[in-house]
């Protein structure tokens, strides 16, 4: 058993990498199709995604339809051989159907519907909607589902964006609840509803959630709106395969594109029903992409910032499905509002575009093709500008259009390398977003919501290993053990083996894991008995199933196998110097621990103490501090065959990747596809091919066995990099490198090299 499945069915997908944007010719001033197409062609671009935006266009009043205005579009992608994937338009609802149908403006937990002249600002469950939304896609999927250039389908776009507080969707919920737990005295026990007097005597006292503030009902809540949301999606997906079906079409894929910062969105449940996964990776360009990575880096936020983000959002794709995954929008030109203008320096396209190609994108698709002339989004650049007329943006794509035609197959469907497995918990992240670990000072209130708490805990050890130059398998708790993160406790499907697991990921990665059942834990102990190294971050093993903190000294079921437990913890007004403890020496097997000079730990402490009835762990670093001395920061401990590490903390970068880079040196040999993959003794300069810290080497196997290397240089300074095994470049079919011979990158350069 692998945890790969190179036999996923994606259907409808050519043996080539899509490249290719989103187009709509509807928007543009003046009719210029064939121009704009032709141009297409020149630079190389394969395929278009359109009709997504505009129900109104598609039906412009209640039941009058305008099919036909598309027809020119698609008749001239088939002719010039571009490939269509076809929208449904129902993200942005008409006016008129707005103004029929007050009742679908959105409650977005005000208690005050959502004012209309956005989008998504309606309840998507409300039976208006779906009689109007399924009419609409019918129809369009009808008209256009055997046309020849049409090869898939988008279902609705970006899902998730608010939280449905409508009256309909709370009954639905109180109807979910009364069938889950049967009587409101169980779930008066479950959530603990003694506290505050919020005990229920019937299923009508159950409060809304505009003003909640339980953590066990703020679970169940975002647990089923992610629910509806993917309902919706995958309604949409069995309209759509009906349709098709009846036109003859059995060859196309359907789809849904992932915003992933989206608050109502479980991105492993919503791409259940469908055949590809895909996303939309917006990220941070010019300096923000520069290694080493700079201080100033900007923050987090639905664009991504740091050069590690990439490939962090292209493993979360690939992991939605553990398969090769479509990008459906990114970067063109600057994305953002009007005060937001920073283009990519020459290059980092064709880097951006080849890093995600790297990680298992089979398409690349750019949002959008023309600058909008009017409207909200006026100011997020397409390929073209304002004035319609190719510029350096379209230069660099048609290069990198160029490339992925050479490219050919070889480099469709990649099955990206993995030394280290990242384990990441959706219900985790509704737990700790209610209840976060820390939150900025400008939250308002003792209890604030911040959305992003868990993927700040996850980024630290994305980054940690990205900096190591080791490559991630992002893993869901649901795959390894399926259906036990919703408080049912009954597994329904087979766990992994986690001596397979343990067997292609030698160290796997576990940052706030904070929602658990007991199941999913004692499954993490049991990959460590089967050898792996367990690296367990702050909050993990702490809460249930429900987000009850555990009756177990912490971290709970894990202190066993830990040999570490902690009563207290706290947060951190300012960093604290780290030390190394006796463990950081290296003994028995184990290699010394290289601190980095400067190591701190930032936000967090969990007073970890080793010894007493869960046995003796190692320490590997401490505290330089007055009070925070006495505990442990780092702890290791030996567990049947593997070893489990407790950090109690969350480092600094630096830190985070010599920690990931002696987990992996620690973990036991493993086999390795070929010379070029790092085995676990590998030094981080080996792992760059010894070019400088600016460069990575990101390596994967092909749908034909042969093994693809994709080498970038993230820096203004031109880079060599000497590969250990002999290759040949993919773009130029240039010469064999032996061992000895250099691989030149010049400033913000990228090489493809396959093995021979």
């Amino acid at each position: 058993m692998t945890l790969f499945d190179p036999q996923h069915d994606q259907r409808g997908l050519p043996p080539r990498v899509l490249f290719g944007a989103a187009y709509y010719p509807e928007y543009t001033p003046s009719p210029r199709v064939k121009t704009d197409l032709d141009l297409m062609v020149e630079a190389s671009m394969t395929v278009v995604r359109v009709g997504e935006s505009v129900w109104s266009t598609w039906e412009p009043s209640d039941g009058v339809f305008d099919l036909e205005w598309l027809a020119e579009a698609l008749d001239g992608c088939h002719e010039r051989g571009i490939s269509v994937v076809l929208g449904t338009p129902t993200y942005a609802v008409p006016m008129w159907l707005a103004r029929k149908h007050p009742e679908l403006a959105l409650d977005p937990g005000t208690g005050t519907p959502m004012r209309w002249g956005s989008r998504q600002e309606v309840d998507f469950t409300a039976p208006a909607f779906r009689f109007h939304a399924e009419r609409v896609i019918r129809k369009v999927v009808e008209r256009y589902a055997a046309h020849p250039a049409v090869i898939g389908y988008q279902v609705d776009n970006e899902p998730g964006l608010h939280l449905i507080h409508n009256a309909g969707t709370f009954e639905a919920f109180v109807d979910d609840l009364r069938a889950r737990y049967g009587t409101v005295d169980a779930l008066n026990e479950a959530w603990g509803l003694t506290y505050w007097s919020h005990r229920l005597s019937r299923w009508a006292d159950l409060w809304t959630p505009h003003g909640n503030a339980q953590p066990q009902y703020d679970l169940a809540w975002r647990e089923f709106q992610t629910r509806a949301t993917s309902d919706l999606i995958s309604w949409q997906a069995g309209i759509v395969r009906e349709v098709a079906a009846a036109a003859g079409r059995d060859d196309q894929f359907v789809m849904t594109c992932v915003s992933y910062t989206r608050p109502a969105v479980d991105e492993l449940e919503v791409n259940s029903s469908l055949d590809v996964a895909a996303g939309n990776p917006y990220y941070a360009m010019q300096d923000a992409l520069a290694l080493p990575a700079p201080t100033d880096l900007p923050a987090q936020g639905w664009t991504s910032s740091g050069t590690w983000t990439l490939v962090h959002s292209a493993d979360r794709m690939f992991g939605s499905q553990q398969a090769p995954f479509l990008i459906t929008e990114t970067n063109a030109g600057p994305i953002g509002g009007s005060a937001v203008n920073f283009p990519a320096w020459d290059g980092q396209w064709r880097q951006a575009a080849w890093a995600f190609v790297a990680r298992g994108a089979r398409m690349v698709e750019y949002w959008h093709w023309h600058t909008l002339h009017a409207g909200t989004e006026t100011y997020w650049g397409g390929v073209l500008p304002h004035d319609q007329q190719p510029g350096r943006v379209y230069e660099q794509l048609a290069q990198l259009g160029a490339e992925l035609g050479t490219a050919g197959a070889t480099v469709a469907g990649l099955h990206p390398d993995a030394q280290v497995g990242l384990l990441y918990s959706v219900p985790s992240k509704w737990g700790l977003s209610f209840q976060p670990p820390t939150a900025p000072s400008s939250a308002p209130g003792p209890y604030p919501v911040v959305e992003g708490a868990y993927d700040s805990l996850v980024g630290t050890w994305a980054r940690g290993a990205f900096d190591a130059a080791l490559s991630t398998r992002l893993l869901h708790d649901r795959q390894v053990v399926p259906g036990t993160a919703h408080g049912d406790g009954d597994g329904d499907g087979e766990a992994l083996d986690p001596a397979t697991v343990a067997a292609e990921l030698p160290v796997l990665l576990v940052p706030g894991l904070y929602v658990a059942s007991d199941e999913l834990l004692d499954w993490l102990v049991a990959y460590a008995e089967a050898g792996g190294h367990l690296v367990l971050g702050i909050r993990t093993g702490y809460a249930d199933p429900l987000a009850r903190a555990r009756l177990e000294t912490k971290p709970g079921r894990l202190a066993e196998a830990a040999g570490t437990t902690y009563q207290e913890f706290s947060g951190l007004a300012g960093p604290v110097p780290l030390v190394p403890g006796p463990g950081a020496a290296g003994a028995a097997g184990v290699p010394a621990l290289d601190l980095p000079g400067g190591a701190v730990a930032t936000t967090w402490v969990d007073c970890l103490r080793t010894g007493g009835a869960h046995g003796e762990a190692e320490v590997l670093l401490g505290y330089d501090h007055p009070h925070f001395g006495r505990f442990a920061a780092v702890t290791t401990a030996a567990r049947g065959a593997g070893r489990v590490t407790v950090v109690g903390t969350e480092p600094d970068p630096a830190t985070a990747a010599a920690l990931v880079d002696w987990a992996f040196t620690a973990s036991a040999p493993r086999s390795a596809p070929s010379a070029a993959s790092a085995p676990p003794a590998a030094s981080v300069s080996a792992r760059r091919w010894d070019g400088p810290a600016s460069v990575t080497v990101s390596s994967a196997t092909a749908a034909d066995g042969s093994r693809v290397h994709v080498v970038h240089n993230w820096s203004w300074e031109p880079a060599s990099v000497h590969p250990p095994v002999a290759v040949r470049d993919l773009l130029t079919s240039g010469p064999v490198a032996p061992l000895s011979e250099a691989v030149q990158l010049g400033a913000w350069d990228v090489r493809v090299l396959v093995e021979v």
